[in-house]
């Protein structure tokens, strides 16, 4: 057997009493035992977790690394270090690059980029574009693109508005990797950035519906079960979103969602104060919609957790608001910004778990860790109890657009490893 060469020792493990120590040789998990002070391992380097929460890495199905071509905002190397110090071993980035990737060169690019900066992880799984440049008239060559290392096709923040192409691409796209599906009527306040209630009046913001999402996501469940194929809906932020999507998978459609920390911890009162930071898409929502969606996580009607990670410039986000850019950086913030939740007893950290790392890795088929013999040994150790503020210097991402910027989170990653190597390690005060 081959020795082991990393080890966690007293470790608390999300749904399991006591503590335990996990056993790791060669990138790969040995066994996770109950914890023995005893118990000796020469050739191994030994982590001592005091007693913090062991956690599989995550899988974030939906970032934008910004690379190629807008690396004044985020870069994949930025962007990786982020997602190492968030407790990432797995991250899908989207296709709105410029070039768009809707060819194997813009994929390879990436993908190169990628394991020159991170060489041991974390893991980049581009997402091909669903249409050629994102423009929603032709195909993009999808065998191709899978080829060449994507792991899904999507649109992004451009849905097809052609039903009939749309229909084509779950057709095509159905033996081949999975469809995400960014969820808003084109022609209905798109990108207005504010929800349209009681917030947007007062601000005097044009703002946009909830049914604008709840169309398209009516449209998309129709769809998959007329043809039997699966589509996943990106960033879901509505209760009547939601509603469509438990009746759906009462009726067993092919359907997959997700929603993200933002739209857990936040309503539309962030946008108070015109607050640009807070500007993203679909806009943060009513508190009775963020009700409904960690309802919905719980029990499985919301399949996953997702950051939609999209940093912008300072420039970019210091404007009027209906001049700002969409969009909340969210790799770094995560699971410190989830976890009020779990203290107040609305999520567990199995939810955590189950939502952020074991589902999505599941459903785009991507390597994740249970803890069992022989899975990849991918772990982050976080601190429940550590108190840290978010500044500019604490974000390791370029983009600083957050507006959690200044407040302070109980909770926090101190160690991740991916494949046995550790790729991320916080600095310890006086070390």
């Amino acid at each position: 057997m081959t020795p082991p060469d990393l080890v966690v020792a007293d470790a608390a493990v999300p749904g399991r009493d006591g503590r335990w120590t996990l056993v790791c040789a060669a990138g790969q998990v040995l066994e996770l035992s109950p914890h023995d002070p005893a118990a000796r391992f020469p050739e191994a380097r030994v982590i001592e977790a005091k007693g913090q929460l062991l956690l599989p890495a995550m899988t974030d199905a939906h970032t934008h690394l910004r690379e190629p071509g807008q690396e004044w905002k985020e870069d994949i190397a930025s962007g990786l270090a982020a997602a190492a110090g968030g407790g990432f071993s797995n991250i899908l980035c989207m296709a709105n690059t410029d070039p768009v990737n809707d060819n194997e060169s813009v994929t390879r690019l990436m993908l190169r980029r990628a394991s020159e900066a991170w060489p041991h992880g974390p893991r980049l799984f581009p997402v091909g574009a669903l249409t050629m440049g994102l423009a929603g008239k032709q195909l993009a060559p999808m065998e191709e693109l899978l080829a060449a290392g994507c792991v899904a096709f999507s649109n992004d923040g451009e849905p097809v508005a052609d039903t009939e192409l749309f229909r084509h691409a779950l057709e095509y796209a159905a033996d081949l990797a999975p469809v995400i599906d960014h969820c808003e009527d084109p022609y209905m306040a798109k990108g207005a950035g504010a929800n349209e209630g009681v917030m947007s009046a007062r601000l005097g913001l044009r703002g946009q519906p909830d049914v604008a999402e709840a169309l398209q996501v009516a449209r998309d469940i129709l769809l998959a079960e007329y043809l039997n194929a699966p589509v996943h809906l990106a960033h879901v932020s509505c209760r009547r979103a939601v509603e469509l999507i438990a009746d759906a998978k009462r009726r067993g459609a092919p359907v997959t969602a997700e929603t993200c920390p933002h739209y857990l911890t936040m309503t539309d009162a962030a946008l108070f104060g015109y607050d640009t930071m807070a500007k993203v898409n679909p806009p943060l929502r009513t508190d009775d919609d963020r009700l409904a969606l960690i309802q919905a996580l719980r029990e499985g009607v919301i399949d996953i957790l997702a950051t939609d990670h999209a940093p912008h410039a300072a420039h970019e986000k210091e404007t009027p608001f209906e001049d700002a850019k969409n969009g909340i950086t969210g790799l770094d913030t995560a699971l410190g910004s989830l976890w009020e939740l779990v203290r107040l007893g609305q999520l567990s950290a199995e939810d955590i778990a189950q939502r952020f790392a074991w589902r999505p890795a599941e459903i785009f088929r991507l390597p994740h860790c249970r803890f069992a013999p022989g899975d990849p040994a991918d772990f982050c150790l976080f601190d429940p109890e550590q108190s840290w503020v978010v500044t500019p210097e604490t974000l390791r991402s370029k983009g600083k657009n957050t507006p959690l910027l200044g407040q302070s989170l109980t909770g926090r990653v101190t160690l991740t490893a991916v494949n046995g190597h550790v790729v991320y390690e916080l600095a310890r005060a006086g070390a």
